[in-house]
This record gives C-alpha cells, structure tokens and sequence, in this order.
C-alpha cells in the first residue's frame, strides 16, 4: 500500500476506493492533458456518429427502434427530471409525463389523419385546376401575356403532379401489400415500432442511471473536461431537437389558422409545410407564401385574401422572431442557414431519407467538435509560436 494511504488509513480513514475517486477539476489539468482530452472526445464522437449511421444501414430494423427510442427519452427528461426536483418518484413522473405525451400524440393523430385525407382528395384537382387557372389570373393581374412556353409547361407540370397524386394511393397499396407478402419483414417492423414506446418508457425512467454509468467509465482526470463538451453538445442538440420542433408546431398552427380564415385550399397542408418546413433557413416560408398565392389563384374571392395571406406570413415570422424563438425556446441549433442547407443536401445524397432527418443533428454535433479542435489548435506552439503553451 503507498505510504499516503497507509497515513490515511492509520488515522482511521477509509480512502476512497480507486473507481470512485473524485474526478479533477478542469482548471488543474495541463495544456497538453487538456488537448490530449480534446482530441481523444472529438475522435470518439466522430466514430461514434459513423457507427450510427452503419448501424442503421446494416441493421435499420434494430438500430430504428432504439434510435427513436433514445430519442424520445431525450426529448422527455427534462420534463421529468423537473418533476423528479419537485420531489415526485421518478418513477411516477416517468409515468406522468409518458401518459400525458402518449395522450397528446394519438389526440393529435385521430384529428390530423382525417384532415389529411380530406385534404389528400383535393390534391388531384387542385393541380388540375393550377395548370389551367393560375397562369389566366397571372395575366389578369399583370395586365399582359405570359409567353407560350410558360403556359405549356404550367399545364404539363399541373398535369403531371396530377396524375402522380392519383397513382400514389394505388402504387402505396402495391407496395404495402408486397410488403406484408414478406411477413417476417412485416412482422419485424410491426414489432420494432410496437417496442418503440416500451423502449422509450425504460430508457426515460432510467436516463440518470444510464448517464452515471457512462460518466464512470470516464477517466477521472477527463471527468470534468468531457463533461463541459457534453455539456456543450447537450445545448445545441436541444436547441434543435425541442426548440425547432417546438417553431415548427407553433408556427404550423399559426399559419394554418390564418390560411384558413383566408379560405383558401389545402390551408392545413401549406400551414405544416411552411411550419415544419422553417427547420430549413427560407425555404419553409418561401414554399408557404408560393403554395398560398396558388391557392389565392384558386379559391379567388377578392383583394383581401393576398393580405391575408401576407399578414399571416409576417405576423408568423414576428412572432417567431421575437416571441417564440427567444423567450419559449432560446436560442437556435447556431449553424448559418447555409450550412444547414449544405448538410440536408450532402447527408440526403449520401444517406437518403434518414440522413436528411438527421442532417442538421449531426451537424450541430460536428459544430462542437470542430469549435474544440480549431480551439485546441490555436493554443498549440505551432499556432502562437514557440512562446505558446506546450
């Protein structure tokens, strides 16, 4: 035994085992342990988000599941881990807050499915009607002709979405009936999505534990550094994954409440487009106000739909700009609106639809680690010179 614990010991004081020493704070770590730390958390998170990405390649029916899973849990715990300070049973807060999101879910479920499908209907006429009305009302407004060419390529384009509305019903019933025809296909993904909630329950309920066990593992010199990372990370995701998700359901319902009171068609469908669509820098409202003049053209009632229209698009981003963003979310993901472009269309090209949705994600997460390299860096003696910290 080393002479320090013997001297603790014969005072009558049991040290602290070796796995449960106490982590050493951040401030007492030297430069190069410090960048050793950096470095060593940046490359594990990079690997780590590349074993996301295979696993979901090889092992989509497994690696889905508990994805979604983690992710609910994530999005929940501060709701109960707000509970839990309260003095509730974690427990019984798990319970709470599981119920009353299940609740919420299928609430919104059974009234948006029909709204949907009513709207759905309308889809096949509603481009019908677009490829020959909206270029007549264009040159009504205007005043003048639209050349031949528009006009030919209006209708072949109005046309053609169509008949790709009118075949998508029966083309999704082919497929999902090739599908079932593959029952242990079927069967696996009925039980992946059926496990997601149970998964999700256990995964919410032991969240703290989960985490200590990963903070155990660390090495005690590393604790305090990797913990501010994470930290770090943890902020940026959730600015994304609660903030953008709570923007894109606000503003959904604002926009198709006021697109609504404009009557004109399909307001619900532009309203979550444009909503949800805002997660994407400009091109959400920009797809909004375009779907929307169409609309305006079809259901023409008078000059005070266009402002409508316009009040609903510029109350919308007010409100999102000054009120919802920064006092009921905070601030945003901190990507530029091209970066956040960039990463759908590279992520899309390289993953297809999952990597779109998880684009932005892992780009706020490569945002962490790139921030901690270039700073590690620029604290080198190559960066400053032969005076910087070694």
């Amino acid at each position: 035994m080393p002479p320090v614990l013997q001297a603790v010991k014969a005072q009558g004081v049991e040290p602290l085992p070796e796995a449960e020493a106490p982590p050493v704070p951040e401030g007492e770590l030297t430069e190069l342990e410090a960048r050793r730390i950096d470095l060593w958390w940046s490359g594990v998170m990079v690997g780590s988000l590349g074993l996301v990405f295979a696993l979901l390649a090889v092992f989509g029916g497994v690696a889905v599941p508990v994805l979604l899973a983690l992710s609910g849990a994530y999005i929940f715990n501060p709701m109960v881990t707000s509970l839990e300070k309260r003095g509730m049973d974690r427990t019984l807060g798990t319970t709470l807050v599981f119920t009353a999101g299940t609740l919420l879910l299928a609430g919104a479920v059974l009234y948006l499915i029909p709204v949907f499908r009513d709207e759905a209907l309308k889809l096949p006429d509603f481009f019908s009607r677009a490829s020959t009305q909206v270029v007549p009302r264009v040159e009504a407004l205007l005043g003048r002709s639209v050349p031949d060419l528009v006009r030919q390529r209006t209708a072949e384009l109005g046309q053609q979405a169509s008949d790709l509305v009118q075949s998508a019903g029966p083309a999704a019933a082919r497929l999902l009936a090739a599908f079932a025809g593959n029952t242990a296909r079927f069967v696996a993904t009925l039980l992946g999505l059926a496990v997601v909630p149970v998964l999700a329950f256990f995964f919410l309920q032991d969240y703290p534990r989960l985490m200590g066990l990963v903070k155990d593992l660390l090495p005690r010199r590393a604790v305090g550094l990797v913990g501010r990372r994470f930290a770090e990370v943890d902020e940026v995701l959730s600015a994304f994954v609660r903030g953008q998700l709570t923007v894109g359901a606000l503003l959904s319902v604002i926009y198709a409440a006021g697109l609504s009171a404009a009557r004109i068609d399909m307001a619900i469908v532009i309203g979550v487009i444009a909503g949800f669509g805002n997660m994407v820098p400009y091109l959400g409202t920009g797809v909004g106000i375009l779907l929307s003049l169409v609309g305006v053209m079809l259901s023409w009632q008078g000059p005070w739909q266009i402002g409508m229209v316009v009040g609903t698009f510029v109350v919308g981003q007010m409100l999102e700009g000054f009120v919802i963003t920064p006092r009921i979310v905070g601030e945003k993901v901190g990507l530029a609106p091209v970066a956040i472009i960039i990463a759908i269309l590279a992520f899309g090209e390289l993953f297809g639809f999952v990597g779109i949705l998880l684009a932005v994600p892992v780009a706020a997460i490569l945002k962490v680690v790139l921030r901690v390299v270039i700073q590690r860096y620029q604290r080198t003696s190559l960066y400053m010179g032969e005076a910087g910290p070694r």
